[in-house]
């Protein structure tokens, strides 16, 4: 048997551990209509007492593929750790230039905010994970969220963290002014530069933008280092929290999966939008 002693320290040690909790997924739900298109969301809801933090969860697929499945994984994790989640899907290219991608982005923050009381979000506690595509879309959010205006309809855009994996960030240089981008630009960086500029997340940086995350294999050669490191190193030097996760040996499809880098990325959001032990969501502090 063991000590009163020893029972009390093992009951207080996993006390501290955090709780996993149950989850219910709703498909299928409406977050935006564009023209004779709606566009769909999955959401993750966890079996706890609201308001949470939400995460909207962004596939990659090169602008081109993908749905709103692709990070169930990255969605699920989450759930479990506690936030409500929302993963989406967007207009993808050929078909839809560039921005419809990030405009069906920021509707979907917009609906989170406008439907935060029916799914027990907290509405001042907003984050946002993508890898590759999706990556480079909710960097952008992170840096181009606007605060409520009377010019913008009183529409609050704003995260309070973004985690973007294998995330280009820079569209501003390429070698052959972005011919292989035409699909997604409609365009080269002679005949549509307005584009390449509104694209690159590291254009937007100010000391304002949330706390963000990044993660990207050494050996990706889709997404090089230098493309996610440009906006990492626009934000540290504007005085904004930022971290950067390189994956030794990686490359993109692996670097999308590896577990530390995940671990770590999960750790960041929750550091930034769940209360500490004992204090209740709606009285934590907000970041931004």
């Amino acid at each position: 048997m063991l000590p009163a002693s020893l029972v009390a320290l093992t009951l207080a040690l996993a006390s501290q551990q955090p709780a996993e909790f149950k989850f219910e997924i709703r498909n299928d739900i409406v977050y935006s209509k564009v023209g004779d298109r709606e566009l769909l969301l999955d959401a993750y809801l966890p079996e706890k007492g609201g308001p949470s933090p939400a995460v909207l969860v962004v596939h990659g697929g090169a602008w081109r593929m993908g749905n709103r499945k692709q990070l169930r994984g990255y969605a699920e994790a989450l759930a479990k750790t506690g936030f409500v989640c929302f993963a989406i899907d967007y207009r993808l290219a050929p078909e839809h230039k560039f921005p419809a991608q990030i405009e069906d982005c920021r509707s979907a923050v917009k609906w989170m905010r406008a439907n935060a009381a029916h799914y027990k979000v907290d509405p001042k506690k907003l984050g946002a994970i993508g890898y590759s595509a999706g990556g480079h879309l909710v960097s952008l959010l992170g840096t181009t969220g606007e605060a409520p205006t009377k010019e913008n309809g009183n529409v609050d855009t704003r995260l309070q963290v973004v985690v973007a994996g294998g995330a280009p960030t820079d569209f501003r240089w390429f070698p052959d002014k972005g011919k292989w981008c035409e699909f997604l630009m409609g365009g080269t960086l002679d005949t549509v530069p307005e584009k390449f500029f509104a694209a690159s997340s590291s254009a937007f940086v100010d000391k304002d933008d949330p706390p963000t995350f990044f993660f990207n294999g050494t050996e990706d050669t889709l997404v090089p280092l230098p493309w996610s490191q440009s906006c990492f190193g626009a934000l540290r030097a504007a005085g904004v929290k930022a971290e950067f996760h390189k994956i030794e040996g990686a490359g993109h499809i692996q670097a999308a999966m590896d577990r530390e880098a995940l671990e770590k990325a999960y750790e960041f959001l929750k550091a930034e939008l769940l209360p500490p032990a004992g204090q209740n969501s709606a009285d934590a502090p907000t970041s931004r």
